[in-house]
């Protein structure tokens, strides 16, 4: 069993025994959906603006050299510089080089899953720079020294009093109280208020490139993406290659889905759109832009069969709808990107050897296929990982044997029904006092955290024949 299944198991574990946890989960595992429901109501189009979308993003991936040499060029001519980076080393090293260029030591970041990949504050942090995360959530894990639990709610797992308690330790601002969410807010915009004044670079990501135009698209609830981009004096933009949209009514399109689907809102409280640094009558703006394209395996999974992943929104939607991710919260799942999603994306980031845990924390019960706005079919990219676990060997060996034990059972009808219509009357006799078993054989594993429902005295089968007998009678 290797690292990745341990921690998985380990921290799901730990996730299910913290009951404040669970209830916070909970909640939102009830309030999001409600509110994606009540959002999607209000647009009529739903299925067919989801297969135009989804028709534009495989467009885009089929032909994604030609895109983004068509978004270099006009980034380009817009005055921006463009960088095109393999790995997350790659992309670091990218960001600190202009940071050091221009003599930084103070930098603005808003919310990026991209450069949570990277791990680029940790970086610039070691090579001596400050670094300041704008977005509150961000900023509040940054304070604690923790992962974010979810791609778009980063500190879903803290509760108002850990923030409070956080904000006491954290913040040199004496004797207050602190009493509810809105002081709390109104805490961290005042401190952060000067970190947006004071910092030489500005570090954002994005929803979308443009490739029409060279423009880069970021959505955000707070503004923090908007500061960070025209207060600084130099702002770099990290993305992947695979954020290409061909032009700018199909980055709107995308949005109508991608509020909708992350926070229930018809649209987001910020859309801004970044062509480049300012110009010779602009009053405000960057006066050097820069974009950081990332790579990081995402032309492998272009040319694997599990390109349909990169049609992902980052909306968080599965999350909300996975009754896995409820239970087991974001950091059981050791990644950046977690739910359904990560459990996909993750192993094709990293390796299958060592992620095989994730694909296999799935029920298949298809909610997230439903409710994903891009329509991709993750129950089958997660089976196809499971495949790809069998044929690698990656699985216990016990699991692989039991496997194919039950496959040639299976196969074999008349023995298969035999040997049931043995266990079940006994089982019956077991379980029939409680109504449910504890045990069952060569199944302690899966039995440690399951009941089993007492089956009845007959098969399936036998019940058939039965009831087809006293029809024909």
């Amino acid at each position: 069993m290797n690292e990745e299944t341990v921690h998985f198991i380990s921290g799901a574990s730990h996730a299910l025994n913290s009951h404040r946890g669970v209830e916070t989960r909970n909640a939102i595992g009830l309030a999001m959906p409600l509110a994606r429901t009540t959002a999607m109501q209000s647009l009529t189009r739903f299925e067919e603006l989801r297969r135009q979308v989804k028709a534009v993003k495989q467009h885009t991936i089929d032909n994604l050299h030609y895109y983004l040499s068509c978004f270099e060029r006009e980034a380009l001519r817009n005055g921006n510089h463009v960088h095109f980076v393999r790995d997350g080393n790659e992309m670091n090293s990218i960001v600190l080089k202009v940071c050091q260029q221009h003599d930084a030591r103070r930098v603005a970041k808003g919310k990026s899953m991209v450069t949570e990949e990277s791990k680029l504050s940790t970086y610039l942090e070691r090579a001596g720079l400050n670094v300041t995360e704008t977005d509150l959530g961000e900023y509040i894990l940054q304070q604690a020294g923790e992962s974010p639990s979810h791609i778009v709610v980063p500190a879903l797992h803290k509760s108002v009093d850990d923030v409070r308690s956080l904000f006491f330790e954290k913040h040199e601002l004496g004797e207050r109280e602190l009493k509810g969410a809105p002081e709390l807010v109104a805490e961290a915009r005042g401190i952060l208020r000067e970190k947006f004044l004071q910092a030489e670079v500005g570090i954002v990501g994005s929803n979308a490139l443009i490739a029409e135009n060279g423009y880069s698209m970021l959505v955000t609830n707070e503004g923090n993406g908007d500061l960070c981009a025209n207060l600084p004096k130099v702002l770099i933009v990290c993305t992947t290659i695979d954020k290409l949209l061909p032009r700018g009514r199909d980055a709107m399109a995308q949005l109508r889905l991608l509020a909708r689907s992350a926070t229930g809102q018809n649209i987001t409280s910020y859309t801004s759109f970044y062509s480049g640094p300012r110009k010779g009558e602009d009053l405000d703006g960057p006066i050097e832009t820069h974009f950081v394209l990332l790579d990081n395996k995402r032309s492998d999974i272009l040319n694997s069969d599990y390109a349909e992943m990169l049609h992902c929104m980052r909306c968080g939607a599965c999350l909300h709808h996975c009754p896995v991710y409820i239970a087991a919260g974001g950091h059981a799942y050791g990644s950046v990107y977690s739910g359904p999603m990560g459990s996909v994306l993750t192993p094709l980031l990293t390796s299958l050897e060592q992620s095989n845990a994730l694909p296999n924390a799935c029920t298949s019960c298809g909610r997230c296929e439903e409710v994903c706005p891009a329509g991709i079919a993750i129950p089958d990219l997660l089976r196809d990982l499971r495949h790809d676990e069998h044929q690698q060997k990656l699985s216990p060996a016990r699991w692989r044997l039991g496997i194919r034990m039950h496959a040639w059972l299976s196969s074999r009808q008349g023995l298969y029904q035999l040997l049931t219509r043995l266990l079940i009357p006994v089982l019956n006799v077991i379980g029939r006092k409680r109504g449910y078993l504890r045990r069952l054989p060569f199944a302690g594993g899966w039995m440690s955290m399951r009941e089993f429902p007492t089956p009845q005295r007959k098969t399936f089968m036998q019940q058939y024949k039965s009831a087809k007998g006293r029809r024909r009678e």
